[in-house]
């Protein structure tokens, strides 16, 4: 379709999209109309694959989505009652994440915009995760700021426009959930680790133990949560080492308080000082009810709208996508057939 057509689509509005996110190791399709209505949603899970071997491992992520990207493209359509002609674009994660596993939404949904003859839409992973808010909160409009906080990022951004960020912080080096996940891990707890350290976090008390962190401490927006890791690895070492017994549970709940206090403090600070009446939380973090909690309670106190998605739109799925994809759409962000997977892709910072 030329460049015309596909902006004379755009400026409809009322378009529907077919979306596609395979960046690590959920295949994702789902069908949303206008940006801000799921028609359909579905996510296959490799979570049992990649179990025994403690994390995700690239060839077989990559492997899995190659057998099940077409099933789940033909459930997402059967869902939502459509077609692959009724689409009016194809939106697709092409960075960042595994290259492997980006590659193989990215092929399948070139070839699906091929054949269709459909506009091809890339889409930036975190990009979607922001955008899963304005699902989940029809009247949210930017300007607002977004806390992201997933395995791989923990970034503050503010939302100027539909398409238009600004980075105010980000990570020095683990992510909140790289953190977690860590943690878990010294814990004797099963990929993946996050939401292990969650449940095991309710029996404990969050104040039995303390890890400060400086850096948190200043007065810009960056995060460091490598020495708060440390930290609590390290207490359970010489604890083992000595032949104590600590409550595994005091340790989860006191480390998942002290990530949520630096990444509430941080961010409801940030919107305060920023002038922005809204802040929204996104991204795989996001599913944490402690976290969510935490926040809304910070952001309430600072007479601050405080928004996030079900948890079921925080971790990876093609929904946020679909929404992301609409906006870029009637912006005309559409590409050609040589779209390639950036595993390294920036949000435009």
């Amino acid at each position: 379709m030329a460049e015309e057509q596909q902006k004379i689509v755009a400026k409809e509005g009322d378009c529907t999209l077919l979306a596609i996110e395979s960046s690590c190791d959920e295949t994702a399709a789902a069908v949303v109309r206008s940006g801000r209505e799921v028609l359909s949603n579905a996510v296959f899970t490799q979570i049992p694959l990649h179990k025994i071997y403690g994390g995700v491992v690239p060839e077989i992520a990559s492997r899995s989505h190659v057998e099940k990207i077409g099933a789940v493209v033909a459930e997402a359509l059967e869902q939502a009652g459509k077609t692959l002609e009724e689409m009016d674009a194809i939106a697709v994660t092409d960075g960042p994440g595994l290259v492997g596993a980006l590659l193989v939404g990215v092929s399948y949904a070139k070839g699906l915009a091929f054949a269709a003859h459909k506009p091809l839409v890339p889409v930036h992973h975190i990009e979607g995760h922001i955008s899963a808010n304005l699902i989940a909160h029809p009247d949210l409009e930017p300007p607002f700021l977004c806390l992201v906080a997933s395995g791989g990022h923990s970034h503050i951004v503010r939302v100027a426009d539909y398409g238009v960020y600004e980075l105010l912080g980000r990570t020095r080096d683990d992510a909140a959930g790289e953190a977690f996940d860590k943690v878990a891990r010294v814990l004797g707890l099963p990929y993946p680790g996050g939401p292990e350290l969650e449940k095991l976090a309710k029996g404990g008390d969050p104040h039995a133990f303390s890890f400060p962190s400086g850096f948190n401490a200043g007065a810009h927006y960056d995060f460091s949560f490598s020495g708060l890791k440390t930290s609590a690895i390290n207490l359970v070492h010489n604890a083992q080492q000595r032949g104590e017994e600590i409550r595994r549970e005091d340790i989860a709940a006191s480390f998942q308080q002290a990530v949520v206090n630096i990444l509430a403090g941080k961010a409801v600070r940030a919107a305060k000082e920023q002038g922005c009446g809204t802040l929204a939380l996104a991204g795989g973090v996001a599913a944490n009810t402690a976290l969510r909690e935490g926040l809304r309670q910070r952001a309430e106190q600072a007479g601050i709208r405080f928004v996030c998605p079900p948890k079921n739109l925080c971790t990876d799925n093609a929904a946020m996508i679909g929404a992301a994809g609409y906006y870029r759409l009637l912006r005309g962000c559409t590409c050609g057939l040589d779209l390639n997977a950036n595993p390294g892709l920036q949000l435009g910072f």
